[in-house]
């Protein structure tokens, strides 16, 4: 968009339970990736398994406050309490803060990926494969493996006229081996027609992930 437009872009970060970022387009031109720092009046934190602050560039929970305003999910006490950290709340996105307060995101928690111990976060990993010509969209997700808990899998939509199989995945592969760490290769790519979204693009993710658990308790 800025290549096309220019650098008049302004990127925000939010969640409707209050608080977020904003970045101009020169401040990301300075800082690519980021969402920005967070607005007047709010307070964006990343907080690491202890609900202590992450040292900057360490990834952890992403938590905001808006001001004093405070909220409670409907019926769902549980859920209130488990977003809650230090009068903040999460929504489950996973990032980190540079030393000047810019935030990154990563991922979500609940796509994060475990394999043999390691965090892995399939956003990194789609992001590369869409860059791929012959790939018109990509899902990327944990499945079960008996020794590491889970190992990771890309689906991918052919672009037009490209033939899905052994060839191409190999192509993918070696793309993607040039440009991520050797731990973050999928171990296997299946392909499918059209991948799930809703009309205004949100990936079924679920959808895809489900039946590779079907009867597995996904506990890592």
């Amino acid at each position: 968009m800025i290549d096309w437009w220019g650098p008049v872009v302004t990127e925000y970060y939010a969640a409707s339970e209050g608080g977020g970022t904003a970045i101009t387009a020169r401040e990301w031109l300075a800082r690519p990736g980021s969402v920005g720092k967070a607005w007047l009046g709010t307070e964006v934190r990343v907080l690491d398994a202890e609900g202590n602050d992450a040292p900057a560039g360490e990834t952890g929970l992403v938590y905001m406050r808006m001001g004093a305003s405070t909220f409670d999910y409907h019926k769902d006490e549980e859920k209130t309490r488990a977003s809650r950290a230090r009068g903040m709340f999460t929504v489950g996105d996973i990032g980190y803060l540079d030393a000047d307060g810019y935030l990154y995101l990563c991922d979500r928690k609940s796509d994060m990926i475990i394999s043999g111990g390691v965090n892995v976060y399939p956003a990194e990993i789609e992001a590369e494969l869409s860059g791929h010509p012959a790939v018109a969209d990509v899902a990327v997700f944990g499945i079960p493996h008996d020794d590491w808990g889970e190992e990771i899998k890309a689906v991918v939509q052919p672009a037009a006229g490209v033939a899905p199989g052994p060839a191409l995945t190999a192509e993918l592969l070696d793309y993607l081996g040039q440009r991520v760490a050797r731990f973050k290769l999928p171990r296997t790519i299946d392909y499918i027609a059209e991948l799930p979204r809703d009309p205004n693009g949100k990936l079924y993710k679920r959808r895809l992930r489900d039946p590779y658990w079907s009867g597995r308790a996904r506990a890592i």
